[in-house]
């Protein structure tokens, strides 16, 4: 049932939009975990205002080890059956959760992966720059993973609690999402993309990629964890 979701949102100096994601939350049947990577802003003070489960970072490792934590609390320490990972900065829309959860619910998928190329009509305002650096990622997943994706370093996927067992996330920035497919790939893990909603605001697009993330992307890939 759709009330076994458990959410994670990894979350480091977000207090200007973690309030509204948690926001749309509220009446969702969901359980919603927070792991704030030592923010050094009110994040965790706006998060707590909220009926949610907060994991701390003492010291600030990255998005990679604060999804880690995550998949590590939900599979030790709760009965969830499937687990979807939303980011904190405003872009993902709580409606499309249900959306990635049927596919494991109903269809003999393990993971879901949300694609923001499969309904352009969905993609709003892409910065160039993010354009560029999501092509370059579908380009290099394909040929490292063979996975035939549309979308890459989308932080909003759905698993089953069985293919999330099998994740085991090494590296603690960015490339944790190339990694998340390459591990998708090496345990052939059942996945089907499903087209979800990308909103791009101001506050994002501050945050976001520029292209030459794309390099530091590869390097940690290749040469070494963070």
């Amino acid at each position: 049932m759709i009330d076994d979701t458990w959410i994670i949102i990894p979350a480091y100096n977000e207090e200007g939009s973690i309030g509204q994601v948690l926001e749309d939350f509220r009446g969702k049947p969901f359980s919603v975990l927070v792991v704030d990577d030592c923010s050094r802003d009110n994040t965790k003070s706006v998060a707590l205002s909220y009926p949610i489960t907060l994991v701390t970072h003492i010291i600030n490792l990255g998005q990679g080890a604060a999804l880690q934590t995550g998949f590590e609390y939900v599979t030790q320490y709760t009965d969830a059956k499937y687990v979807v990972t939303f980011d904190s900065d405003g872009q993902h829309d709580v409606n499309d959760i249900r959306n990635l959860i049927e596919p494991l619910m109903n269809c003999g998928f393990d993971v879901s992966l949300g694609s923001r190329f499969l309904d352009t009509n969905r993609l709003i305002d892409i910065p160039v720059a993010k354009w560029i650096v999501l092509k370059l990622g579908i380009l290099f997943t394909r040929l490292t993973t063979g996975l035939k994706v549309t979308d890459t370093h989308n932080g909003l996927r759905g698993f089953s609690i069985e293919a999330l067992r099998k994740i085991n996330i090494s590296h603690d920035r960015m490339a944790h999402a190339s990694e998340i497919l390459m591990q998708v790939s090496k345990h052939n893990i059942r996945w089907v993309e499903v087209p979800v909603a990308i909103r791009y605001t101001e506050y994002s697009k501050k945050k976001g990629q520029s292209v030459f993330n794309v390099f530091d992307i590869l390097w940690d890939l290749f040469f070494g964890r963070d």
